[in-house]
């Protein structure tokens, strides 16, 4: 007979999941993806003018990783609900091949693009399917710190990526190795999922009316008699997508705008390519290293407080960016290390917030085509970022751009505070 949902393959019953088996085995393909990823975000720039373009129309390359994540996002809720966590993150690492070799055997701006975009579509697949997994099998009472643990593993990839990339231009001064790097990480996640125990045969579903009594955070996403496509889930719970996908949002945007305006604030003020990168790699420390402090305050005191805070610090960070452009001598780069760092903090402090908040709000039963819909208001909200920065660069500054976010900011702050309480209660102590 096979094996029942509530027992493994052996026969013997399925336990809750442990931390160990979330970190060790469902994590660690997602950090070795991180790297590959954080290897070549500071490089698509440089690679992007030595092709030929424009510094505005580098940014916007840069932020076309994001972009091909909107377009996958609803498509991987479909991918995953139908072929399961492990085989859409395997397709996934099959797409992104195709999207890197075109990056790295890119002689115009234009096949730059479509690589970039490619490899956003496969991230979505990778990281939709193990969001899925540690939603639907993660119990509820220590949810926040497991998903602020999965932000912190890509923060991990993001700030050991730059550092690998900062190696490779002191010895060969070709950033387009980077690309290669990706290839490497690519190839060794597949091995992991092709020969590392899978924590879906051992662990059970963490959905139980006991489980979710217990967490003391309300179940509620609606529970549907049967599977739901995208589409139907989107028009099931559409109330909630917009209230809080509002906020949400807003911070997604920052984020990228983050990952797009450092390295693009860099180029334009002149700053060593290699001492740039060394930069961007220790925000990305410093933002790593945040993320499971994060995640016990969202369990302990609610997942507002790891909002309003994050959103007000890139605020804050954003505006303050905004008035150091010209300063003289090597005051702007002085002030471009600082503020890249406070960055990294005010994004390490909300690690996982938006993640925990999908998982918080989506359905039981089914949650990848909900955690779709979620995925796709804050990643085409991060999509609109290279063109807002683009434009703005180039019809006024790009220190009209840092500051336009930094207000954003605090509008996301307001935003979050007031909507989260709405529709997350907080948890029981």
């Amino acid at each position: 007979m096979p094996a029942s949902p509530s027992s493994s393959p052996n026969g013997k019953p399925k336990k809750e999941a442990t931390l160990a088996q979330v970190t060790l085995l469902a994590l660690l393909p997602s950090f070795v993806f991180a790297i590959g990823e954080g290897a070549i975000i500071p490089i698509i720039p440089t690679v992007a003018v030595s092709l030929g373009t424009g510094i505005e129309f580098a940014g916007f390359i840069a932020g076309s990783l994001m972009i091909g994540q909107m377009i996958g996002d609803l498509p991987a809720g479909a991918v995953v609900q139908r072929l399961g966590e492990k085989r859409a993150m395997l397709a996934a690492l099959a797409v992104s091949l195709v999207g890197i070799l075109l990056c790295a055997f890119a002689v115009a701006p234009w096949m730059l693009l479509i690589g970039v975009v490619i490899i956003g579509i496969s991230a979505a697949n990778f990281n939709l399917a193990r969001h899925a997994f540690l939603t639907t099998y993660v119990p509820l009472r220590y949810r926040a710190r497991v998903l602020s643990t999965l932000g912190g593993v890509f923060r991990a990839g993001f700030f050991v990526g730059p550092f690998i990339i900062a190696g490779i231009l002191v010895l060969f001064d070709a950033p387009q190795y980077g690309f290669w790097v990706f290839i490497v990480c690519g190839a060794i996640a597949a091995l992991i999922l092709l020969f590392a125990p899978d924590p879906e045969t051992v662990a059970r579903p963490a959905h139980s009316a006991k489980v979710v009594a217990d967490a003391g955070v309300g179940d509620v996403g609606v529970l549907p008699p049967k599977r739901l496509g995208v589409f139907a889930t989107i028009r099931v719970n559409a109330g909630v997508l917009v209230r809080l996908g509002t906020g949400a949002g807003i911070m997604a945007a920052l984020r990228a705008a983050r990952n797009v305006m450092l390295p693009l604030w860099a180029l334009s003020i002149g700053m060593d390519t290699a001492a740039a990168v060394l930069v961007i790699g220790v925000s990305a420390g410093v933002d790593f290293a945040l993320f499971f402090v994060s995640g016990w305050v969202m369990d302990r005191f609610g997942r507002v407080w790891g909002a309003v805070p994050a959103l007000l610090g890139l605020g804050a960070g954003f505006l303050a960016l905004a008035f150091t452009h010209d300063l003289a001598g090597d005051a702007s780069q002085l002030w471009f290390t600082v503020l890249a760092i406070w960055l990294g903090f005010a994004n390490g402090i909300g690690s996982g917030i938006l993640m925990t908040l999908g998982a918080d709000l989506a359905p039981r039963q089914d949650p990848a085509p909900f955690l779709g819909a979620w995925r796709l208001i804050t990643d085409s909200s991060a999509a609109s970022v290279p063109v807002i920065v683009a434009a703005a660069t180039a019809l006024l500054s790009i220190s009209f751009t840092s500051g336009m976010l930094g207000v954003l900011g605090f509008v996301g702050a307001a935003l979050m505070g007031w909507q989260i309480p709405k529709h997350v209660p907080r948890p029981r102590r």
